[in-house]
């Protein structure tokens, strides 16, 4: 998750953030993909912590075993 600071004079309600009060110059936890919602306004938040550019991939589950009959 991407972080950002509230740099505005009041306390404001983020309801995306589940209708937490978040209070000047404190620093909060965005999903990534809502990072650039919150930048697009320099007057009010100031980005932290860039969302990561790539997400890891999900590790798959084993190879599966070769079928039955299968001399390989």
């Amino acid at each position: 998750m991407a972080r950002v600071r509230l740099i505005g004079p009041e306390a404001v309600r983020v309801p995306e953030l589940g209708d937490r009060t978040v209070e000047p110059d404190e620093v909060v936890e965005v999903p990534d993909e809502r990072y650039a919602g919150y930048v697009c306004q320099p007057a009010t938040w100031e980005g932290v912590e860039e969302p990561r550019t790539a997400a890891a991939p999900a590790k798959k589950a084993a190879a599966k075993a070769a079928p039955k009959g299968s001399d390989d």
